[in-house]
């Protein structure tokens, strides 16, 4: 993943600050060595080149299975960019997927590495930010690193979903702000209170820098609704 990663920086970087001047704060918060767990709201594709630009290493997320299971060229470039840009293979069909998901995060920030997470499961059907999933509870107070809590800017605007491109005259952005300390809940990774409570706190911090409205129910059911589609069964630690 690192060759592509420096690829993409040397080529793709200018490009996307010359054409959308993205605006930028905050990074001084994310250690420049050693793990931490970076918690973002997810409003477009488009997250997953502005939120990592700013930083001068790399971002791994956890990402759905199916991005790596493609058939034919297609799911082959697919694979190769999702793996390049530091998406990790997880099952997210829920159940003993969701400790599968947990191991491999906790893998990734002993390995020393920065760990992004979207709480709320999957990209938000509008500009609004949707309640948290409780697995970045778990993965916090399992891991005991550093939590920065990440703001998407403009993403929305730039690319919602289902437009295939950027569009101009949009400048996007991402926010880092200040380390969580979420000490006082270590131990608790076992109560269904205490992950509610911190993912909760964790959604607050995401808010504040975001400046988003939140809403109390979940973006994976309001987007079946849209559709017209009864929910997916699920948990909330998924």
């Amino acid at each position: 993943m690192l060759w592509f990663w420096i690829l993409l920086r040397i080529t793709l970087s200018p490009i996307l600050y010359l054409v959308w001047r993205p605006r930028n704060s905050g990074m001084h918060n994310v250690p420049k060595r050693g793990p931490a767990l970076l918690v973002s709201n997810h409003l477009s594709f488009a997250d997953h080149f502005f939120g990592p630009l700013p930083l001068l290493r790399p971002i791994y997320f956890l990402g759905k299975r199916e991005y790596f299971t493609g058939k034919g060229l297609k799911g082959l470039i697919s694979k190769g960019f999702f793996t390049g840009v530091g998406v990790v293979p997880v099952d997210r069909s829920g159940g003993s997927a969701a400790e599968e998901a947990l191991q491999t995060g906790l893998r990734i920030l002993r390995e020393g590495k920065l760990l992004g997470i979207y709480p709320e499961g999957t990209r938000a059907p509008d500009n609004r930010l949707y309640k948290g999933k409780t697995g970045v509870a778990r993965l916090a107070l399992k891991a005991r690193v550093p939590v920065i809590p990440m703001a998407m800017i403009n993403t929305f605007e730039l690319m919602p979903s289902g437009q295939p491109y950027p569009r101009l005259g949009v400048r996007p952005g991402v926010r880092f702000g200040e380390p969580l300390d979420l000490s006082r809940y270590y131990g608790g990774e076992d109560d269904p209170k205490v992950l509610r409570k911190v993912t909760d706190e964790i959604m607050q911090a995401i808010r504040e820098l975001s400046g988003q409205e939140y809403v109390d129910r979940y973006a994976a059911e309001v987007k079946a609704e849209l559709a017209g589609k009864a929910p997916r069964p699920g948990n909330d630690d998924e």
